[in-house]
């Protein structure tokens, strides 16, 4: 039998045999929504009882977990934009012998605070309107779309091996979760990073990955998606012009587009975007990665 033991950051499993523990902990401890977090694995093996898979998952989207050494193991995972009370991250360890460690630990997340309101900001009365059920459908259309290039990034390993970076080295207007102010009413909050510039300001790769998707969208306007493997994709919104097509591989730091006003906008800007499979988080925590959590290893 299994022993499972919650812990509101840290986890700890005895495995079928019961000579060997594992340990699952979480950092950071109180994630806001809409956060990556970082899970580090530490799971000991005697003799040659060596582990031959580990599987598991968080809010529904899978866990990959990667070496660092012989007993250590790195994931990151999200926590929801909607997330109330507490997210659960299960862990299931398997062993040469064929004992296996169950972890299952609870995440706490934090009330979510009022909106701050960003005032002034005023957009094209047509997309303030009451929407026609085929501007309906387009959205809902473009959100499907959105969230399978996410799904889609969990079929192949990461694809960077250096920290992500800023998408423009320029002053950022807006950033992740504030309320969104439209014409003088809150109508969501920012699901991504405003970055100031002028129309036809270059807009980079944030890393190495693959171009999923150029396209117009009613909302976003047009848009880059970058799948990076491993579960994550950046979005780049309302570009005057990329300069990539679906399919090209891009490095990091490589102009894909530039600056524009497309779509839902308050002015010329980039909107940049993150997901964590289908799920929205916040791409500023892409940046804030420590090396473990990206560097590959050598086989």
């Amino acid at each position: 039998m299994h022993l499972r033991i919650l812990a509101s950051a840290v986890a700890l499993a005895a495995s079928q045999a019961g000579a060997q523990t594992a340990m699952l902990s979480v950092a950071p401890a109180d994630p806001a929504p809409g956060s990556l977090v970082r899970l580090t694995l530490a799971a000991a093996a005697a003799g040659d009882d060596s582990i031959v898979a580990i599987r598991g998952t968080m809010a529904g989207e899978p866990l990959r977990f990667l070496p660092r050494d012989s007993s250590t193991f790195g994931a990151i995972g999200p926590i929801p934009v909607d997330a109330t009370d507490s997210v659960m991250a299960r862990v299931f360890v398997e062993r040469r012998s064929g004992a296996s460690d169950t972890l299952v630990v609870a995440i706490t997340v934090p009330p979510k605070p009022p909106p701050a309101r960003e005032s002034g900001l005023t957009v094209d009365r047509r997309f303030t309107q009451p929407l026609s059920a085929e501007t309906q459908a387009r959205i809902a259309r473009e959100n499907r779309l959105a969230a399978q290039i996410g799904r889609n990034a969990h079929d192949s390993p990461p694809m960077w091996s250096e920290s992500f970076r800023r998408p423009r080295e320029a002053r950022i207007t807006s950033q992740f979760g504030t309320g969104r102010m439209f014409n003088g009413a809150v109508a969501s909050r920012h699901l991504g990073v405003d970055y100031q510039g002028a129309p036809g300001s270059p807009v980079f790769a944030a890393n190495r990955g693959v171009v999923a998707l150029v396209d117009t969208f009613f909302l976003a306007g047009r848009v880059v998606y970058i799948d990076h493997g491993g579960g994550i994709v950046t979005g780049y919104f309302h570009l005057t012009k990329p300069v990539v097509a679906k399919g090209d591989t891009v490095e990091r730091g490589e102009q894909i587009g530039t600056v524009g006003a497309t779509g839902r906008v308050t002015g010329p800007h980039l909107h940049w975007a993150a997901r964590y499979g289908a799920l929205t988080v916040n791409p500023g925590d892409l940046l804030e990665l420590p090396t473990e959590f990206y560097a590959r290893r050598p086989d």
